[in-house]
């Protein structure tokens, strides 16, 4: 690892196996499928890896449609708030199902399904998300269509429906809770489908999740209304499985020691400054406390605060933690500063290199 340049991430597959092996386990126990959700995490150098223990993918966008139909291969379910009138053959020629966000979107393109199983994203109006931006169900949300009297009257139009009201929810309780208001107000429906998917944010993976309950709640689910199950983890799925490997390019001091890194939030962690968080710095212990800051010319670009053995010196190295969802999704150009690599660490422990980035990438994604 020394010798590989930094900046990169580093997914490290025994413990993205780790996320895996529980899913699987709550595949079998509770009958439920897994699609992977691209939009927080599509590094498809290690699809090979996920598929083993998933059941495909489910998608945001039409490009996110064809990596998962491409690189994943299993179900691929299509989902966009809003197809466009050219986009929608290729989503249908790329899909096993297809759901649209609202009963507008499904009456303008149901006619270029073919006969594919079609979905209905539905917004029960209740949620959990520790964020507004986040929240599904936040007022005014565009997020699918929650008046029971509209979704009967295109039932039979349909064939199942996603409901994606939770966000980064660990807690059993709340979970149940909010699945029971969804059979409370949606029930009569629900017995007229042939599958449900229950969204993602269910960080059912976070150590001491009741999995057992989890399974059963879900299996119970499935009888009652004789539907297929689905699940669409993404955080769940890659959750503490790569990191944001950097060197320490200054220091300094400002009322707080500093470090500069080769690095940026907004270029290459962009949640950390929407959602206003710090980063898992991994060396949490040691006399020796730094602000981890980025290069960019923004003020905010700073990792968060540390805990380390010794000083700080120019040249060191540094694991920024979580890294794997949200991160490689969303990096960007910002400043020019180039991206990170991307590496992964092998279960054996051997480290290769999968993608590297140069100056013709940052000219080409410009014009």
């Amino acid at each position: 690892m020394e010798n590989i340049p930094t900046p990169h991430y580093l997914i490290d597959k025994k413990s993205l196996q780790r996320n895996l092996e529980i899913i699987d386990q709550v595949r079998k126990k509770s009958g439920a499928k897994a699609l992977l959700a691209l939009k927080c995490f599509a590094t498809w150098s290690v699809f090979d890896f996920m598929r083993e223990y998933m059941d495909g993918t489910t998608s945001s966008s039409l490009y996110e449609v064809k990596l998962g139909y491409q690189k994943f291969g299993g179900e691929t379910h299509a989902y966009s708030v809003a197809y466009a009138d050219h986009e929608i053959e290729e989503v249908v020629a790329n899909c096993d199902k297809i759901i649209f966000n609202s009963i507008t979107q499904l009456e303008r393109y149901a006619q270029f399904a073919r006969g594919k199983p079609i979905g209905l994203r539905l917004n029960p109006g209740v949620s959990h998300s520790g964020f507004d931006l986040a929240d599904p169900a936040r007022e005014f949300s565009r997020l699918g269509e929650g008046d029971p009297e509209r979704i009967r009257a295109i039932a039979d139009r349909i064939d199942g429906v996603m409901i994606h009201n939770n966000c980064e929810n660990d807690d059993f309780a709340r979970f149940d809770d909010l699945l029971g208001q969804v059979e409370k107000r949606y029930g009569d429906i629900l017995r007229r489908l042939k599958w449900v998917s229950l969204g993602g944010g269910i960080i059912f993976t976070a150590p001491g999740y009741p999995v057992d309950a989890f399974c059963e709640r879900l299996r119970s689910f499935a009888r009652k209304y004789a539907v297929q199950v689905y699940l669409e983890p993404g955080e769940a799925a890659v959750r503490h499985s790569a990191t944001l490997e950097v060197s320490v390019l200054d220091v300094g001091f400002n009322g707080k020691k500093l470090a500069v890194v080769d690095a940026s939030t907004e270029a290459h962690m962009l949640d950390l400054l929407i959602y206003r968080e710090t980063a898992p710095l991994g060396a949490d212990a040691g006399d020796h406390e730094y602000m981890i800051c980025g290069k960019t010319c923004l003020a905010g670009d700073i990792f968060g605060e540390g805990r380390f053995a010794a000083p700080l010196r120019i040249g060191d190295r540094i694991s920024i933690g979580d890294a794997a969802g949200y991160t490689m999704v969303k990096k960007n150009w910002f400043n020019g500063v180039n991206m990170p690599s991307i590496a992964v660490k092998e279960v054996d422990g051997s480290v290769r290199v999968v993608r590297q980035f140069n100056f013709d990438d940052y000219v080409n994604s410009l014009s």
